[in-house]
């Protein structure tokens, strides 16, 4: 039961979708924020990617690819622009990146890392270990 606007009982209550994948868009902010933040994980996957260097780009076609554990990535924005290190872990729930040597000291003296947005990075290395990552690539470099 639900309470309508003229203080009386309906029994009919909408639930709305939490996410659909059959999203199209929309001008609104709001249900722009919604997507990203209800998105399950492996849609929110697709939202951490990060711009390749230049000579990535033309070896291997390609304008972005998603940020994985191990690869070399150069900060391009804030507070630690220009410096470069090792992608330590990757947050899909926050959409962070944490990268190596970039922490920040606590009062009690441990260190923390810092997240970093991942339109703020640009991949500089890529870690071709995975049979499934080299296999996109090659894809896109044949055409």
């Amino acid at each position: 039961m639900a309470w309508n606007s003229k203080g009386g009982k309906h029994n009919c209550v909408i639930k709305m979708k939490k996410f659909s994948i059959d999203w199209t868009g929309s001008k609104k902010p709001k249900k722009q924020r919604k997507f990203r933040i209800n998105a399950p994980l492996h849609v929110k996957g697709k939202f951490v990617r990060a711009h390749l260097s230049k000579e990535l780009r033309k070896q291997h076609n390609k304008r972005s690819l998603r940020i994985r554990n191990g690869d070399t990535v150069k900060i391009m924005r804030g507070k630690f622009k220009n410096k470069t290190g090792k992608v330590e872990s990757v947050n899909l729930k926050e959409g962070s990146i944490f990268v190596s040597d970039i922490v920040i000291s606590k009062k009690d003296g441990t260190k923390s890392f810092i997240g970093i947005e991942p339109s703020n990075i640009m991949l500089m290395e890529i870690k071709t270990d995975d049979k499934k990552r080299r296999k996109t690539l090659e894809k896109k470099a044949q055409k």
